[in-house]
């Protein structure tokens, strides 16, 4: 994997309503958590609202450490970097869902125990396409699992799963998150 600076450009409109670039250069807000697993978290842009407001100054999404769910009835995008595992990814069902919980999302975790596909299994309420940038991560789902590699796209519909890079090489993904609502059938799994 190419070891870059994201660059992130951000368009408006001045004062007369032009067309304007307002912002070239690495995105503010990069956080890694875990530090033994070290996933890195680039967050881009987000949305609070859709539609989303279009205003002609740059409204910077909020700051603080990013949180994994887009904001409700919002989108957030970002890139993940993703290192190869290791035995770190061997976590108690208590310490992934700390680690969720530090992404604002405690309630996402989905780790069974002895049981579980994946140490990091988790289902957010919300639409995600995947963008594989650079490298190969394999897909884990209750049932089944695929690996992903640089220009494939995943669909991830509010299902229940984790992403384990086995390739001994970083891996670099581009997520955007839409926030969604389950039907009651899939709210009460």
């Amino acid at each position: 994997m190419r070891n870059h600076q994201t660059r992130r450009i951000v368009t408006g409109h001045d004062a007369d309503g032009n067309a304007v670039i307002l912002q070239d250069g690495p995105p503010p807000r990069v956080h890694t958590y875990g530090e033994a697993r070290g996933t890195t978290f680039t967050e881009l842009w987000a949305t609070a609202a859709a539609p989303a407001p279009i205003r002609a100054g740059s409204s910077e999404p909020e700051d603080g450490p990013p949180v994994l769910p887009p904001p409700a009835n919002g989108t957030r995008i970002r890139i993940v970097d993703f290192p190869p595992e290791d035995d770190s990814a061997s976590v108690s069902p208590k310490e992934a869902k700390a680690l969720f919980a530090e992404m604002g999302a405690g309630e996402a975790s989905r780790h069974s125990g002895t049981n579980t596909r994946h140490a990091f299994m988790h289902r957010t309420e919300s639409i995600d396409y995947g963008i594989v940038l650079d490298g190969e991560i394999t897909l884990i789902m209750d049932i089944g699992e695929t690996t992903v590699r640089a220009g494939d796209i995943v669909i991830q519909r509010g299902t229940n799963h984790g992403w384990a890079n086995r390739s001994g090489k970083p891996c670099r993904v581009c997520f955007v998150l839409i926030d969604g609502v389950f039907d009651a059938k899939l709210a009460a799994l």
